[in-house]
Parts: C-alpha cells; sequence; structure tokens
C-alpha cells in the first residue's frame, strides 16, 4: 500500500472520528432512553474531591457511553453482529424461535437459597397463615427452544429444594403455568406473566386457600396496548423483533382503588389499571402503577379478611383476581420497604400473608429479609 494510500485512510479516519466528536458535541443530552427503558447519565458535576475518589472519571465514562451519538443504532448493530456470528444471544439475552426473548436462569449457591427460605420462615410465628409461592420464567417454561449448550439451571429443581426446606405452607405454580404453556401466558419480550399466566396462578392460589376459582368467562377481555416492548427488549438490542399485544382481563370492579406510598411520605391513589400508563415505555406499570415499596388495594369488598403480599412486580397483573376475596390487599416490597413486616402485620390486622417471587428474584434478591 503507498504512502499516499495511507495519507487518505488517515485523512478519512481522522474527519470520521472527528465528525462524530463534533456531532456529540453539537447534539443535546437525553436524560431517558426509551429503547433501553432507563435513566440515562448526564454530564456529573466536577468537583477535586470526586476527582480524587474516583466517581467523577467513573460516571463521565458513563456519560460518554450514554450519551454517545447514535447509541441506538448502535446496540442493535451489534445485537445484529452477534446473530451473524451464530451466538443466538446478546447481553445474556437470547433469541429464540425468531420471535421470543429468554433470559437463562443461573442456579443460586445452596447457602443463598437457605438464607433466603430461613428469612421467610421468620413469618411462623406471626399467628396468620402464610403460604410460599414461586413463580418459573421463561427460562424454564420454555427451555426447549433456547440453543444448545446455553447455559440454564433447572428452575424446578430449585422450587423443589426451596419447598422441601420452608416451614411455609408452598403453592405449587409451576405444574399449572407448565399446563398452560401453550397459550400467551408470558411474554416474548418481557420477563413477566400476562394477565392470562396472572389469572391461572391466581386460580391456583385461590384452589389452595378454599376459595372458588375464576371462570374466565365471565371477565372482560381487553387488548390495550399492541406495541408493548419489554425489558428483556430494552436490554438485549434485539430492536426489530415484532412488539408484544398486551391483552388484559379485566376482574377488579370499578370501586377497586390502589394507594401507593413513597419513601418520602408522599402517597398517590390511582386506579388498579392505569391506562395513563399505557403512554410510557414502561407499559407493564398499566397494573398499579409499578415498582413501590408499600402499596394498599382497597378492593371495596365487605365482611372479607385482609392480605398482605410480600412480592416482587409479578404480583402486579396479579392483584385484581383476588379483589372480591379481601377486603384489602397489602403489598410490600422488600426491595424498597425498610420497616418491620412483622410489626406490620399485627399493626394492619393482616389475616393471610403470601410470598410471591420469580424464582430468580427470591434467590438473589439481596434485600429479601423479614424483620
Amino acid at each position: 500500500m503507498s504512502k499516499t494510500t495511507n495519507r487518505i485512510i488517515t485523512a478519512l479516519f481522522s474527519v470520521f472520528i472527528g465528525g462524530f466528536f463534533l456531532l456529540n458535541l453539537l447534539l443535546p443530552d437525553k436524560d431517558f432512553s426509551e429503547k433501553e427503558n432507563r435513566q440515562l447519565q448526564t454530564l456529573p458535576k466536577f468537583s477535586f474531591s470526586s476527582l480524587f475518589s474516583g466517581s467523577f472519571a467513573t460516571r463521565f465514562e458513563s456519560y460518554c457511553s450514554d450519551q454517545f451519538a447514535g447509541r441506538d443504532a448502535w446496540i442493535e448493530t451489534k445485537a445484529g453482529a452477534e446473530l451473524a456470528q451464530g451466538k443466538q444471544q446478546n447481553n445474556g439475552v437470547f433469541l429464540c424461535d425468531g420471535s421470543r426473548l429468554i433470559e437463562p436462569f443461573d442456579a443460586p449457591e445452596e447457602d443463598a437459597l437457605a438464607r433466603a427460605v430461613q428469612a421467610a420462615d421468620l413469618l411462623t410465628d406471626t399467628g396468620v397463615p402464610v403460604s410460599l409461592a414461586l413463580i418459573p420464567t421463561t427460562a424454564q417454561l420454555y427451555a426447549d427452544i433456547l440453543p444448545d449448550g446455553a447455559p440454564n439451571d433447572d428452575q424446578h429443581a430449585v422450587i423443589n429444594s426451596a419447598c422441601a426446606q420452608t416451614a411455609l405452607e408452598t403453592i405449587d405454580l409451576s405444574s399449572t403455568l407448565t399446563a398452560h404453556s401453550n397459550e400467551y401466558i408470558f411474554y416474548r419480550t418481557d420477563h413477566h406473566w400476562t394477565s392470562l399466566g396472572a389469572y391461572y396462578a391466581a386460580n391456583a392460589l385461590r384452589s389452595s386457600w378454599g376459595l372458588p376459582e375464576i371462570d374466565k368467562d365471565t371477565l372482560t377481555q381487553e387488548t390495550v396496548s399492541e406495541d408493548f416492548c419489554g425489558t428483556l427488549y430494552s436490554s438485549s438490542g434485539f430492536f426489530w423483533i415484532a412488539p408484544d399485544e398486551m391483552e388484559t382481563l379485566i376482574a377488579a370492579p370499578e370501586k377497586s382503588s390502589v394507594t401507593r406510598y413513597e419513601t418520602n411520605g408522599t402517597e398517590e391513589t390511582l386506579p388498579l389499571y392505569n391506562y395513563d400508563k399505557l403512554t410510557i415505555k414502561d407499559k407493564y406499570t398499566f397494573f398499579l402503577g409499578g415498582n413501590i415499596p408499600r402499596a394498599v388495594v382497597d378492593t371495596g369488598t365487605e365482611n372479607a379478611p385482609s392480605l398482605l403480599i410480600l412480592r416482587d412486580s409479578y404480583a402486579d397483573s396479579l392483584v385484581p383476581f383476588l379483589t372480591d376475596a379481601f377486603s384489602e390487599i397489602h403489598l410490600i416490597d422488600l426491595r424498597y420497604y425498610t420497616g418491620s413486616v412483622k410489626e406490620y402485620i399485627a399493626e394492619n390486622a393482616i389475616d393471610r400473608v403470601l410470598l410471591l417471587y420469580s424464582t430468580d428474584n427470591f434467590c438473589s434478591d439481596s434485600s429479601f429479609r423479614i424483620f
């Protein structure tokens, strides 16, 4: 290659890099990524203390990465390149059958599972019935469509181990969900179950508690969104796959409402189905309004017991299927709630407690503890 050619290539490369640098300077910063469904790092404030501690450099590196011009296109290009190399996954998410996104399950260490069970068992002396129900994820229900060699552990073995160790009543959701796995019970682009999956799980809970199951024909089916792109879509970079439909089985009466309590002391009362949330990226917040430390559902059902659910976000779409059986449904997310659960049970005259967690959250949530 001649010197002239080398110079031309060097000049073009310099122009390319310089152009990108200039473009990044001129384009306004973004606060939120719709594709990735997360807050982006903004330009950090400089101080000598942050410089010497290293925090400024760390945040500035994140800022440059998050605000890079054309970031969404580069993420999608990387995902496509991974597929072209035959890898079928990007950022730990597998694209299966061309349309379903699955994040494999990594089984916890035995002591981590034992600690979670021991924490849950602290509720045995509260004087109220306590149930444990663990939810298998799509990595278990659709393990057969994961590519050969995908690092995916057996969730049924983990659930069975937890049930064998705990002193609590256990409710089998695995069999119910497996029996209906050929139906649309989990979103393709999100880790949550659909309203249909939540409906089947709710009936399994009701049956275990001696409550009549809900006839699906009595529910109103409504398609509330045709462009739901969930958490796995956001994290994987497979931005070209078709979005999910959100088909909701309307179960709760219109008189039901949820009061959400923030950590700063503010509170807000909303309907169980919040249609305003369908205009934002995280459409799953349509159910109960999204993650919150504590919430209380006023069901409008009189002369009925109260229920406390210690939960992750899977409970949001399940709660409406229990409103006819309880006068109040209290929800606590232990990732954000810092109070004493035992004291809460006593102070609020709770009649029944349910621990409802996906298998991976129950095993890996470092905040899972009972006070």
